[in-house]
């Protein structure tokens, strides 16, 4: 496990390459993944120590500056993030669902964290991007209480943002729908190559 990870969402292929390689360059960072996703969108994650991780996000700021549609930077990312965003699921029973959905890739990443740091929930998974028209997906199970403490402290994290679509808790999902909700996703060949 990293201890810092950093994303840039660019609305550019090419000025994301272009600021990819400049975080590549700009410090010897441990991981860096690096891809499109729909809808003509271009991620760059870097992962590693905190100092490194720092100096390559402003880089990527720097360098993307124009093309820069939103980013996230974890100084002390939650384990259950990082294996969410490499695929991870977590098929537990679900007692409550709490569901976040994002404009952006990175709104979702700081909101799993934040939701995962903050109340007793499990993080089932992280939805990022292809298929979802750009978007971001978290998804959160737990005691309802403890769900919509997850729910409310992921969305004040992006908060005064464009970023959130919407947020909803429900009780006691249907198991059908829980079935369903842990069926594959398209990113997820790119994004395992984070861990």
């Amino acid at each position: 496990m990293h201890p810092s990870l950093a994303l840039i969402e660019f609305d550019s292929i090419a000025a994301g390459i272009e600021a990819g390689d400049a975080m590549a360059k700009k410090a010897p960072i441990a991981r860096l993944v690096a891809g499109t996703v729909q809808p003509g969108k271009y991620l760059v994650l870097v992962a590693g120590q905190v100092a490194d991780v720092e100096e390559s996000l402003a880089a990527g700021l720097s360098v993307g500056a124009g093309a820069t549609l939103d980013h996230v930077y974890l100084p002390g990312v939650h384990p259950h993030v990082v294996d969410a965003l490499a695929g991870g699921r977590q098929p537990k029973p679900i007692a409550a669902l709490g569901v976040v959905e994002t404009r952006t890739v990175a709104a979702a990443i700081a909101a799993a964290d934040a939701g995962i740091k903050g109340a007793e929930v499990t993080l089932l998974e992280v939805r990022l991007a292809d298929g979802l028209g750009g978007r971001g997906l978290v998804f959160f199970s737990g005691l309802v209480a403890d769900v919509e403490a997850a729910i409310r402290i992921a969305t004040d994290v992006i908060a005064g943002t464009p970023a959130l679509i919407h947020a909803v808790v429900i009780p006691q999902l249907h198991s059908e729908m829980a079935a369903n909700l842990l069926a594959d996703t398209r990113w997820r060949a790119r994004a395992r190559e984070i861990s």
